[in-house]
């Protein structure tokens, strides 16, 4: 598992999973599986968006492209501008 789909599932985990009794890998179906919900895409696009360094423009990601951290970082790769590293 790459360092950047650990640091999504850790913030997912901590702050966007209800139930913490379940575990999640990089190919768990999150979204279709009722795990987050949409509400919660808003707050996750701008996490990969830091743990990518890129910046993802609206309307270039689907709902699909947010069901699993790895379709998220691939999404990220392929539509995602880099964005010079924070100080």
């Amino acid at each position: 598992m790459s360092d950047q789909a650990r640091q999504i599932i850790d913030y997912i985990v901590a702050n966007i999973m209800r139930r913490k009794d379940v575990q999640i890998d990089e190919n768990t179906p999150l979204v279709s599986s009722g795990l987050i919900d949409s509400l919660a895409l808003i707050d996750l696009v701008q996490k990969l968006e830091e743990v990518t360094r890129t910046r993802i423009p609206a309307g270039k990601l689907q709902a699909k492209d947010m069901d699993t951290v790895q379709l998220m970082l691939n999404a990220a790769s392929r539509v995602g501008k880099p964005r010079p590293p924070r100080p």
